[in-house]
């Protein structure tokens, strides 16, 4: 270790510590205000513990957790990108990579290469841990709108089409959890508040 190596890490960790400032469009469980993308991240380090026993038996859960905390890091510079906003939707990819660039580039060269593989992999969606933090992230957003009386849905008037293409990870990575997002999103289709309709 050299100081100019800490010196680096510390530089890292602390401009990571303005995630806590990226407001998400989720509100939180009691509708007070919405989310943080680092109380987003947090929720889904602790998912992934509780719902382990959904996933393959062979998952690397160190590895999801180190997933989960990474995945949402380019948002200090490139927003939060509300998952129903098409426009937003086209731009995201080349605002997210150069944020990595930045972001990640605080680190050490070693430092820097191993939290863009994981920024990647968690992208990618190829591997099984990548695909149980994917799932873990749509389930997250669906339990809190479904606890604020729609929430995001609500308040953007989303359709049904677009909830399941957004739920789809789950499908794929958490089989046994999948009835449950159904009957979620059936039940604010018959409540009118997701349109059922395009």
């Amino acid at each position: 270790m050299t100081p100019e190596r800490l010196a680096d890490q510390i530089s890292f960790l602390v401009e990571a510590d303005k995630l806590k400032t990226i407001a998400r469009r989720t509100p939180l469980s009691d509708a007070s205000r919405f989310e943080n993308s680092a109380e987003h991240s947090w929720h889904l380090a602790l998912a992934a513990i509780v719902l382990r026993e959904y996933a393959p038996a062979d998952l690397d859960l160190l590895r999801v957790l180190e997933l989960v905390t990474i995945h949402d890091l380019v948002e200090i510079d490139a927003g939060d990108t509300f998952a129903y906003d098409v426009g937003g939707q086209e731009t995201k990819a080349a605002r997210e990579h150069a944020a990595a660039d930045r972001i990640f580039g605080l680190l050490p060269a070693d430092g820097t290469a191993y939290v863009r593989r994981l920024w990647e992999e968690f992208e990618e969606q190829e591997t099984t841990e990548s695909r149980f933090a994917n799932a873990l992230d749509r389930l997250q957003a669906l339990l809190l709108n479904s606890r604020t009386s729609g929430g995001s849905w609500r308040a953007h008037d989303v359709t049904r089409a677009q909830v399941l293409r957004r739920m789809a990870p789950v499908e794929r990575a958490l089989p046994d959890v999948w009835p449950f997002v159904v009957g979620v999103i059936e039940t604010f289709c018959a409540s009118g508040v997701i349109r059922t309709t395009e």
